[in-house]
């Protein structure tokens, strides 16, 4: 089943990139966002890590916390956040259950073949752990711009 705009997220623990157990309800009282990538040190996701990082300060302005997921190691997690100085945090799905709560872990073509993974998406969380908007399918460029946006037009009402 799909979470839909006004549930909860769903609070599943996973491990973070320094390998400490990490749940959405640890967040409660601060916006978060999260965004499911596909892998560690590929140009798409390198891009948009990159973006959110240059952005981190302004999403934090807005007591949002950016959250990473997907389903590389805490190995892997690591050398990417230091090589990019990536200052959030990752998690490690390698079960891919938060990518499979928030339907996000899809059948892909590519080349002609079929495998299953993660489709690019990002979810905006409110301070109470309500899903509050959802961006599916995400092409990176201006994806950050456009999520801070909306954080700070949500955070004015």
């Amino acid at each position: 089943m799909t979470i839909e705009i006004g549930q909860k997220a769903p609070d599943l623990e996973l491990k973070g990139d320094h390998g400490e157990t990490v749940k959405l309800s640890d967040y409660k009282g601060k916006y978060i966002v999260l965004y499911f990538y596909p892998k560690d040190m590929t140009p798409g996701c390198t891009t948009e890590a990159c973006d959110f990082r240059d952005s981190h300060e302004s999403f934090a302005e807005l007591d949002a916390v950016i959250i990473g997921v997907s389903p590389d190691s805490q190995e892997k997690h690591g050398k990417f956040k230091e090589k990019h100085n990536l200052p959030f945090l990752l998690l490690v799905d390698d079960e891919h259950k938060l990518a499979e709560a928030f339907d996000v872990w899809k059948l892909k073509k590519n080349f002609g073949k079929e495998y299953m993974g993660i489709e690019r998406s990002t979810f905006l969380i409110d301070k109470e752990g309500r899903l509050i908007k959802e961006w599916r399918k995400v092409k990176v460029k201006d994806h950050v711009a456009e999520a801070l946006q909306t954080l700070k037009d949500m955070s004015e009402k």
